[in-house]
């Protein structure tokens, strides 16, 4: 394989997992807590969510031949927290998710240096995807870390648990460790 296709291929991964462990967090919360903020200046989930969303709905419908910031978009609007419905909001998340990795999969390498616009400005293909990885995952951060807030000890772990380094680093290489499937 070649590095242009390893590059799609590993920044689809990237994007999935981030989505992956995402939605774990998520699912351990109940309706009323998607809508918890800290405090007014931070974000609920619900809000990031929509924020992601609209940002992946954005910049991924017609990526390569339109700007990534649409004139339909309502930016402002996606830090007012309107879901009241838990199956309207994961659906709205599933539709920006679904944009984006439908046009990563039909990327081929030799876009990668094509020009495309996210607000007036030039990006290699490579570098808006770039961007956007970062972003999201910066986002979706802020997401588990308000699950975790949320449930506080009752939370389930996505990766290594704390103090538990040494199972995962004591299992011959080729076996699955106990924390394996997180």
């Amino acid at each position: 394989m070649n590095p242009g296709s390893t590059y799609l291929l590993e920044t689809l991964k990237s994007f999935k997992g981030m989505k992956s462990n995402t939605e774990k967090a998520l699912a351990q919360l109940s309706d009323a807590q998607l809508h918890y903020a800290p405090n007014q200046e931070s974000n609920s989930a619900v809000i990031l969510m929509q924020h992601l969303a609209g940002n992946m709905l954005s910049r991924f419908t017609d990526f390569l031949t339109t700007d990534g910031e649409k004139p339909n978009r309502n930016r402002d609007a996606e830090f007012i927290d309107h879901f009241t419905n838990r199956e309207a909001l994961f659906n709205y998340w599933e539709k920006g998710w679904s944009c984006l990795i439908s046009v990563i999969e039909s990327l081929q390498e030799e876009v990668l240096l094509k020009t495309v616009f996210i607000r007036n400005e030039p990006h290699s293909v490579l570098r808006a995807l770039n961007r956007q990885l970062i972003h999201y995952a910066y986002h979706c951060g802020q997401i588990v870390y308000v699950c975790k807030l949320v449930k506080g000890i009752e939370f389930e772990n996505l990766s290594i648990p704390r103090g538990k380094s040494g199972d995962v680093l004591s299992v011959p290489p080729g076996e699955s460790s106990p924390t394996s499937n997180r």
